[in-house]
């Protein structure tokens, strides 16, 4: 018996042996349970969005707090297309003071820096905060929750529906550890999001009589090397979760769990995930910010050419110790694009191979708007080609 069982050890090494470097890394945690006190869980690579562990990541369940990541992320967008300044005054409303739960006690009336109300909303967990934003952005509250569930489906999160900008609890309201992630990966992308979600403490009403001692609800940010957001929960529904990130080495970590039983297993087991990914995973970078990755052709626009730059590092995860001389990319741009395109509409992808083997596929988009040409312009090309 004890000879059987060495020879079946013996072939199990001698297979994962053969195995490549380079495996991917959702066949590389497939028996592990990082998560085992959780609900629903999921941990991924913030750059590349591999899925590198996930327990039950599409279940619908209630999110609680981790609600304001897409309530941030629409902040974040105002703030980059110029609609909101981090200067601008918010005012309080009588529905935004009347929030109860977590809060950063606004009353009616009151006014706030945007960035003190970012500050409310990321270390806090503000409700009133979070609907006051809403407020300002969207004019109420329902136009506001519209603009979160269109980002959500922009997104691809089909296990998502919000009902509130703040995660109080509503029938109705609910996401996926799945969705939080692809959510919170978005908001990474402004990557100022982690000035407010990694400070441990601050203060809001600085120069009043009553200053606000603001703590952070996610303790890691303080106890993990390399923590820096993003946003806890809890609901006596939805229990203790989190979404949290850590980066180091110039990787970056996603970590969501929901429905833990205390904070202290909330805590562990996202560190657990973390100290994984950390100690086996590596980033190798294909593409750098800037660099150039090929040229779109555009059937009748103003532009007929659109060189194509990285806005964003590329990179693909390999576990620690893997061979890197075959990885190599291909650009496969769609055979027709005609104008008018927008920004932001899907153009071809970017597909990273290890020898044969593809790795990953990036979407690519095209960088800017290209109206359709007119006819003398039109005519002007035709002429053009004629003498050339």
């Amino acid at each position: 018996m004890k000879t059987r069982f060495a020879s079946i050890i013996a072939i199990a090494l001698v297979i994962a042996l053969a195995l490549p470097a380079s495996v991917t890394a959702e066949e590389g945690a497939a028996t592990l349970d990082l998560a085992p006190s959780a609900r629903s869980a999921i941990l991924m690579d913030a750059d590349s969005g591999t899925v590198i562990f996930e327990k039950n990541s599409h279940d619908q369940l209630p999110p609680a707090s981790i609600t304001k990541i897409m309530t941030l992320l629409l902040i974040m967008e105002a703030l980059d297309n110029g609609q909101l300044k981090l200067t601008d005054k918010v005012s309080t409303s009588e529905y935004a003071a009347s929030m109860g739960g977590s809060q950063i006690f606004l009353e009616q009336g009151e006014e706030m820096s945007a960035e003190d109300m970012i500050k409310g909303i990321a270390l806090a967990s503000g409700n009133d905060a979070s609907v006051a934003m809403a407020e300002k952005l969207a004019g109420t509250e329902a136009q506001f929750v519209a603009m979160m569930n269109a980002k959500a489906q922009e997104l691809g999160m089909k296990d998502t529906r919000f009902a509130n900008p703040n995660g109080l609890p509503v029938q109705g309201h609910y996401s996926s550890a799945h969705d939080i992630a692809v959510m919170s990966r978005e908001l990474l992308k402004h990557s100022e999001v982690t000035k407010y979600t990694g400070l441990y403490q601050d203060y809001l009403r600085k120069t009043s009589e009553k200053p606000f001692w603001l703590v952070n609800t996610n303790k890691l940010v303080r106890f993990y090397n390399g923590a820096d957001g993003l946003k806890t929960g809890y609901t006596s529904e939805a229990k203790y979760c989190l979404s949290a990130t850590a980066k180091r080495d110039n990787m970056r970590i996603i970590a969501v769990v929901m429905g833990e039983p205390t904070t202290k297993q909330r805590n562990a087991e996202v560190s657990q995930m973390f100290d994984y990914s950390f100690a086996q995973y590596m980033n190798y970078p294909v593409i750098d910010a800037g660099d150039g990755i090929g040229t779109l052709r555009v059937e009748k626009g103003m532009q007929s050419e659109l060189p194509l730059i990285a806005d964003r590092p590329y990179s693909v995860l390999l576990r620690k110790g893997s061979a890197t001389k075959d990885i190599r990319y291909e650009l496969k741009l769609d055979e027709s694009v005609k104008a008018p395109i927008a920004a932001g509409d899907a153009v071809g992808k970017l597909v990273v191979y290890d020898g044969e083997q593809v790795l990953k596929e990036f979407t690519v988009t095209s960088p800017q708007d290209i109206g359709k040409a007119n006819w003398w312009k039109m005519l002007k090309r035709s002429a053009s080609g004629l003498f050339h």
